[in-house]
């Protein structure tokens, strides 16, 4: 026990060193040990949190079963109840459980990634923080699967992994599409908001990354082209925020500005789902209805050319035309 604290108490002063002599955080050290503190908490309470979930699961996964088993129709409310009672309880965890993961996920790797920041050259660091991206995001919603309350059929994306220089534009239905997409895909480079770019939670990560900040549109602009240039994947949301009313928000006139300076191929994208969780005006700590099912498909692949004005108009007519997001769940309709 105490060779650990003390292996734990010299690997804080080492990060200390590296982060406030290059500036890349601004807190205090006792601010920063409690910090060091919670990741060893994040170890303890992940596994514990992948423990309990493969322990209750199984039982969870049977209810619907049991509910409507024939075997016993007399305890057939009773069964009914208990698997109420134990099922609330349990999305309840995962829900807030889950959350609390995701956090610590990006936390964690937003102190690691500005280090490798600092030693490696950008067309090293660049690719690793992309790819570590990717594979936290894909352990999370590993998660979220094996615990039964998240249904994901992402299995479309895979084509792209390979494919070089392209702009890929989903609809944008929820907070969580930008981890469903980025989950399959090793280069992909985003555009977000400049207050997420500079958050402490998620930063880190961005920055090493290569994803792009949103506050200046020349710089918006030129920075999507050089990404597609040296073959990266820019994911781009035409809505530019989270869709209002079923199927789509109107499309932003920058992303035709940035599909023409790119001069690559727009492939759309379709996310479907069952749930407005975390759509625009979702509160973050409110319970959807479980399961929530995720379905991605691909759409056609447009090329730039001609009107940028007719091109955004002609992308949006394109979407507003397919039949899964006709009449997507929102926010307004779900109160």
């Amino acid at each position: 026990m105490g060779s650990a604290a003390s292996a734990r108490a010299c690997v804080t002063s080492v990060l200390w060193v590296c982060f406030a002599e290059n500036h890349i955080i601004f807190m205090s050290r006792a601010d920063f040990q409690f910090s060091v503190c919670l990741l060893h908490v994040f170890v303890m309470k992940s596994t514990l949190f992948m423990v309990i979930i493969g322990t209750i699961m199984p039982l969870h996964e049977q209810l619907p079963s049991l509910e409507g088993s024939p075997a016993y129709p007399e305890n057939r409310a009773a069964t009914v109840r208990a698997g109420a009672w134990i099922r609330l309880p349990y999305e309840l965890f995962v829900l807030y459980a889950g959350l609390f993961l995701f956090a610590l996920l990006c936390f964690t790797w937003s102190l690691i990634a500005p280090v490798l920041g600092l030693v490696l050259p950008k067309k090293t660091g660049t690719p690793i923080g992309q790819f570590a991206i990717m594979a936290g995001f894909r352990f999370f919603l590993a998660i979220l699967g094996f615990s039964g309350i998240v249904k994901l059929d992402l299995k479309a994306l895979d084509a792209l992994r390979d494919e070089p220089s392209l702009i890929i534009a989903p609809n944008h239905p929820s907070m969580i599409d930008v981890v469903l997409i980025a989950s399959r895909l090793p280069r992909i480079v985003c555009i977000m908001k400049a207050s997420l770019w500079d958050n402490l939670l998620l930063g880190g990560g961005a920055r090493l990354a290569g994803y792009i900040r949103n506050d200046s549109v020349l710089n918006m602009v030129r920075f999507s082209a050089r990404a597609t240039r040296e073959g990266g994947q820019l994911l781009v949301f035409p809505e530019g925020t989270r869709t209002v009313a079923a199927p789509v928000n109107e499309f932003k006139a920058g992303f035709g500005l940035i599909a023409k300076k790119a001069w690559v191929p727009v492939q759309t994208v379709i996310i479907e789902t069952n749930s407005a969780f975390l759509g625009k005006g979702w509160p973050l700590f409110k319970k959807p209805d479980f399961p929530i099912y995720y379905n991605i498909r691909l759409g056609e692949r447009f090329e730039v050319t001609g009107d940028v004005h007719a091109f955004v108009d002609g992308l949006e007519q394109y979407f507003r035309q397919q039949p899964e997001i006709q009449h997507l769940p929102m926010v307004s309709n779900s109160r």
